[in-house]
C-alpha cells in the first residue's frame, strides 16, 4: 500500500524534474540560437535534436503528475544563459548531470510509491540522459 507522504514526495520531485526539462528545451532552443564559432552548424543542429527528446520527457511528467493527483508546474528552472560554444557544452553537460541524478532518485522514489510502470518509464529517461550526458562529455573531450 502506497503511503500519502510517499505519494506526495513523488509528485514534489516528479515537478521538480518537469522544471528541468523546461529548463532543458529552454536551453537547447537559445543555444542553438546563439552558438557561434567554427563548429555552429553542428552545434546548433546538436543543440535543436535535444529538445524534442526533452519535451517527450516533460510530456511524460506532466501526464504522470496529472495522474497522480498533482498539478503540473508551469515555470522552468532557472537558465543558465552563456555566450561561448564551450561553455553552452559545459552548461548543458552539467544541467545533464544534475538531471540524471535527480532521475536516479525520482525512480527510487517511484519504487517507494508502488508506481512500478513510472519506474520502468524512468528506466528509459534515464538511459536518454545517460546518452545525453556521455556525447557532451566526448563533445568537450574533443575540444581544441
Amino acid at each position: 500500500m502506497t503511503t500519502p507522504g510517499a505519494q506526495t514526495t513523488l509528485i514534489d520531485g516528479l515537478n521538480t524534474d518537469l522544471q528541468g526539462e523546461f529548463q532543458a528545451i529552454i536551453m537547447y532552443r537559445l543555444f542553438a540560437s546563439m552558438v557561434q564559432g567554427p563548429y555552429r552548424q553542428e552545434l546548433r543542429s546538436f543543440f535543436a535534436a535535444e529538445i524534442p527528446e526533452e519535451l517527450a520527457h516533460a510530456q511524460l511528467l506532466a501526464d504522470k503528475i496529472s495522474a497522480l493527483g498533482g498539478t503540473p508546474s508551469g515555470v522552468p528552472a532557472p537558465v543558465t544563459v552563456v555566450m561561448d560554444a564551450r561553455e553552452m557544452l559545459q552548461a548543458a553537460l552539467d544541467a545533464e548531470v544534475e538531471t540524471l541524478d535527480r532521475y536516479i532518485t525520482r525512480r527510487t522514489q517511484a519504487e517507494a510509491a508502488r508506481e512500478f510502470g513510472l519506474a520502468a518509464e524512468l528506466d528509459s529517461v534515464i538511459a536518454d540522459e545517460t546518452r545525453h550526458r556521455d556525447e557532451l562529455r566526448q563533445m568537450l573531450a574533443r575540444w581544441p
